[in-house]
């Protein structure tokens, strides 16, 4: 068994190098040109997940190759303060203890988050090493840093004064058990097996009624209308009269409104404008009033009367039991639908109509819309890009309130008369009438303000500082696909906006691992699986290589079987190193490319080359470490080593320099995906001047593609013979590395050469009549068909070689 590669703390050894002797800019720059990586900050209290993983896979890869092109690289760490998460975890540490964050007070209460998150935070980014990402790791910023925060008020206060920041009373989703606002993009949907109540409400002016389906129905006393659609034969004369709300027993209109669901239920809707987005958006269209009857806390408030306090299963039973007394309730049914509830809590969400503060869209998502549609910026892939456009044509106003303790509270004092002063810093007095006592608001900007301005507020914004005018704009960004609201459009109008400039022209929308078993991954369902566990038992340059290899399409299971595969490159690559290294002495790299198997392995090389070239384009990982693995394993490894070895044991010295040329030019190839394996043996290279994370990257050759055809004749002999025994004629040249590579004394067999002609032929007869098929061409997938066209050419060149 060949010899496992893990020298003992190889990893931490070259990480720790790269940070001590800062070799994260290039050293030859290329002609003052940047490559700049927008990378997403982390949670400040997160771990490295496999998406974490996967994303710095692709991003390192990236600048690491960049970096070795000679560009000044920049692949910026830090975290985001994660409002919420963060919070919600102190308070957790508190619950311990009996108290509450209100029996600390609010300053004291950031001082113990502060002090969590010296003991707690910021452990990703030692796991973000152990993948070795090569991040500049003295940049390292953060959303709550002095400087930060500036930029953060700044970027409040340069909206809020172009009228586009403002408050209002509008419906959001509100999580009872961390009494705050979230976003849409914060909720997580389940279903939930419920009960539908069909109840009758009574016309007002004499017998006869609607009957409504509602699965809500505490939120019956907060009812202001019924709603019906206007083309709904069944109800066109009841439009315009009243209905008796059971229970509080108020007069209500009914009304018709074209978002109403005819299908749904009896196609009467309950209007509850205070409890429910569509009907608030009903609400708002026919002028309603919006009563509620749930408070923050998700019990009934005061306005629900004699069921104020109770749950709200509570009080939807006494509702219930109400009408059923009445004869007004006709039926319960079951009934399973989609619930939103906190992602973080699990806690059922309320939509309440709540004062918040609000980002208008309507002018700030243009400059980043025509910017996409020109294509400026590109997503990738393409059904990202569209997603991305279609996501901004239809953005809703951005809620940038949260009602926390923790994160950027918001510049905006009051005076006791309700003037409002907006600054970036506490100011003496009212702007409006000059009274001096003033009052903060209490709310916290959302955390993805904040993160809207990591690409140059990181790097010095509002100040005009070098690293703004150096890496602004920059290059790429990769993220996944659930934060493209969230995060990317509104990196991109935010740069545009305060920089005059997109942030990036190129984002990865990079796949989402699910599970093995296609469920997603997830520690509560019992599905998700740790890097770090993966990386401790093959390596984080297998793990690297593995998360490449399964990352074309948008969802892919996780693949144990790629991971291994990236453990055997490695332990492949490792072994070819040492036989070189021990048989090249003190010799220096020199392509003597006289031989076929050198002039062909440098045509493998120029292929490799050309792969990392046509990257950039397509954005295709999966296919750039296929060839690597190719090129390495299959190519490298078993044909250009073995064909060579006998020569290197003889000592021909052209073999030797070349060999030694040709691993490192291989070793460069590979770094970017398997960093510490390559810089592992780099370093134990003769004569070695530089490490290999700034090793310059090797130019392609360009004039041996004509020995491929030539020495494919050699390896489909190996194939025949290791197959049927059949010798194919070779020349010479061909027959040395035959016999240097197969070793065919080692088989005592006799190939039977009509019978393999035979062979061959059934098989072109297969091939040309799958080919020959229209619906076989047409509807197999392209590489199927692919792979048949390739098969038929091989056939025909093994049955050309034995003869026909």
């Amino acid at each position: 068994m060949e010899p496992l590669y893990r020298p003992e703390g190889v990893e931490e050894r070259w990480q720790e190098t790269w940070e001590q002797e800062g070799l994260y800019e290039a050293h030859a720059e290329k002609g003052g040109e940047t490559f700049v990586i927008a990378h997403p900050p982390p949670n400040v209290t997160g771990e490295l997940h496999m998406g974490h993983a996967l994303q710095l896979a692709l991003a390192d890869a990236l600048v690491r190759w960049r970096r070795m092109q000679g560009y000044n690289t920049l692949f910026q760490p830090g975290y985001d303060h994660a409002g919420i998460s963060t919070q919600n975890a102190v308070e957790k540490d508190l619950a311990r203890e009996g108290k509450r964050r209100q029996d600390l007070g609010r300053e004291a209460f950031e001082a113990r988050v502060w002090e969590w998150l010296r003991l707690y935070g910021r452990t990703i980014m030692t796991q973000f090493r152990r993948m070795g990402a090569s991040l500049d790791y003295r940049r390292e910023r953060f959303t709550l840093d002095d400087d930060y925060v500036r930029a953060v008020m700044r970027f409040f206060v340069h909206l809020f004064r172009k009228g586009w920041i403002f408050k209002a009373n509008r419906i959001i989703n509100w999580c009872p058990f961390h009494e705050t606002s979230l976003s849409d993009l914060e909720l997580v949907h389940v279903e939930r097996d419920d009960r539908l109540a069909y109840v009758r409400y009574p016309f007002a002016d004499g017998e006869g009624g609607i009957t409504i389906a509602t699965a809500r129905p505490a939120t019956i006393p907060a009812d202001v209308a019924v709603a019906v659609h206007p083309e709904d034969e069944r109800y066109r004369a009841a439009v315009g009269r009243e209905v008796v709300v059971p229970y509080i027993e108020k007069s209500v209109p009914v009304i018709a409104d074209a978002e109403v669901d005819p299908e749904f239920g009896t196609g009467a809707l309950k209007v509850t404008p205070g409890h429910d987005p569509l009907d608030f958006d009903i609400g708002r269209r026919h002028d309603l009033p919006e009563p509620a009857v749930v408070g923050p806390d998700g019990r009934m408030n005061d306005a629900a009367g004699d069921l104020a306090g109770l749950t709200q299963e509570e009080a939807g039973e006494r509702v219930l039991e109400w009408a059923r007394e009445r004869g007004l309730l006709e039926k319960v049914e079951p009934y399973r639908h989609s619930v939103a509830l906190c992602e973080r809590c699990e806690s059922r969400i309320e939509p309440l109509v709540y004062e918040q503060w609000w980002c208008s869209m309507a002018e700030l998502k243009n400059p980043a819309l025509e910017a996409l549609r020109e294509r400026r910026v590109r997503y990738h892939p393409v059904s990202q890009h569209r997603f991305a456009i279609d996501s901004l044509e239809n953005a809703p106003g951005w809620n940038i309130s949260r009602q926390l303790w923790w994160g950027h509270q918001l510049p905006v004092w009051y005076c006791p008369d309700g003037h409002v002063t907006v600054e970036e810093t506490e100011p003496d007095a009212c702007a409006e009438c000059g009274s001096t006592e003033l009052r903060r608001d209490e709310d916290v900007l959302e955390t993805w303000f904040s993160s809207a301005l990591w690409p140059f507020a990181t790097l010095g914004w509002p100040d005009d500082t070098l690293d703004l005018r150096t890496y602004y704009p920059g290059d790429l960004n990769t993220t996944a696909r659930e934060i493209i609201r969230l995060w990317e459009n509104r990196m991109i109008f935010s740069g545009l906006e305060l920089m005059g400039d997109v942030p990036f022209t190129d984002v990865i929308i990079h796949s989402t691992v699910l599970a093995p078993d296609g469920r997603r991954m997830s520690k509560s369902l019992g599905t998700g699986i740790d890097p770090l566990d993966i990386i401790a038992e093959h390596g984080a340059d297998a793990t690297r290589y593995g998360l490449l290899k399964m990352s074309s399409t948008q969802d892919v299971r996780f693949s144990y079987g790629a991971v291994e595969e990236g453990r055997k490159l490695a332990n492949k690559l490792w072994n070819v190193s040492r036989l070189i290294v021990a048989n090249v002495g003190d010799a220096q790299p020199e392509v003597r490319a006289g031989s076929l198997e050198e002039r062909w392995m440098v045509a493998r090389l120029d292929a490799l080359h050309a792969q990392y070239e046509q990257t950039p384009e397509t954005f295709d990982f999966g296919a750039l470490a296929a060839q690597l693995y190719r090129v390495t394993f299959d190519d490298f490894c078993d044909w250009y080593a073995e064909a060579i070895k006998p020569r290197l044991y003889d000592g021909d010295e052209d073999a030797r320099v070349t060999a030694l040329a040709l691993l490192e030019r291989l070793l460069e190839y590979v770094h970017p995906v398997m960093p510490h394996v390559t810089e592992e043996i780099w370093s134990q290279l003769p004569n070695r001047r530089s490490r290999l994370i700034v090793a310059p990257w090797p130019e392609s050759d360009g004039g041996t593609a004509d020995t491929q055809p030539v020495f494919e004749v050699i390896q489909n002999a190996a194939e025949m013979f290791r197959r049927s025994g059949v010798r194919v004629p070779l020349d010479e040249e061909q027959q040395r590395i035959f016999d240097a590579v197969v070793r065919p004394e080692r088989t005592q067999v006799n190939g039977d050469v009509d019978a393999e002609r035979e062979r061959l032929r059934k098989e072109i007869a297969r091939a040309e009549g799958m080919l020959g098929n229209e619906r076989f061409v047409e509807n197999a997938p392209p590489d199927v068909v692919e792979g048949e066209r390739e098969k038929l050419a091989r056939y025909r060149r093994e049955l050309d070689a034995l003869g026909g």
